[in-house]
């Protein structure tokens, strides 16, 4: 893990960044354990709830951890270095999942059936089976990206995007589940849909999946 300055007040974990590595220089193509990001998201929101840690925000990614709103980054980094995160399982083992009920049914099933090598009710099945996770959130408001699958049933995205892909539109996309919050633009294979609203700017939270939640997409 390198520890970066980022303006006066910040600091970036980066999981994908070796020491000797100059800080110009392209991140590696080995993807980041999604664990060990999320190990560190959930040690961290720890830190600042017992007040070990202070930081406006602490926002995961895909290989990074950002953390805004630190007074004093030089000595929070030198904490950071001496902290060890508990395995992400462990801590959040008591929290309840969302539960997502999904109509599988969407238009690029054969094609992901085909990319894993097995039929339609195998996929639905193996979507069904897995215990999803929200890593990060980004792309939209309310959307989450969801790890849980192996890395070797990764797919690509389309060619092209498609110019519209309906609210509630469950798709996948590199290692990557999600949930589509809102209609927009999307390049992700479609797999199914859902009635559950994910993002409401009424609420509190305002979006239903948030980092560290674990997920599960039912079929209806």
């Amino acid at each position: 893990m390198r520890i970066r300055r980022v303006g006066g007040h910040a600091l970036l974990l980066d999981f994908a960044a070796p020491a000797d590595r100059a800080p110009d220089t392209p991140n590696p193509a080995e993807p980041v354990d999604p664990a060990l990001v999320e190990g560190w998201r959930a040690e961290l929101w720890r830190r600042r709830e017992r007040g070990d840690l202070v930081a406006t925000e602490i926002v995961p990614a895909a290989a990074t951890v950002l953390l805004d709103g630190v007074p004093d980054p030089a000595a929070t980094a030198d904490a950071i270095r001496t902290w060890t995160p508990t395995p992400p399982l462990t801590t959040s083992a008591a929290a309840e999942p969302v539960e997502v009920p999904v109509t599988y049914d969407g238009e690029d099933l054969p094609r992901v059936a085909a990319l894993w090598h097995t039929d339609v009710p195998s996929v639905v099945r193996r979507m069904a089976q897995t215990e999803f996770r929200v890593a990060f959130c980004g792309f939209a408001p309310g959307f989450g990206y969801l790890t849980g699958l192996p890395a070797e049933l990764a797919v690509p995205r389309l060619p092209s995007p498609r110019p519209r892909v309906p609210a509630g539109s469950v798709a996948l996309a590199g290692p990557y589940a999600g949930i589509y919050p809102t209609a927009s633009p999307g390049g992700w294979l479609l797999v199914g849909r859902t009635t559950l609203a994910l993002f409401d700017v009424r609420a509190d939270p305002p979006a239903r999946l948030t980092p560290g939640t674990p997920v599960r997409l039912l079929p209806t």
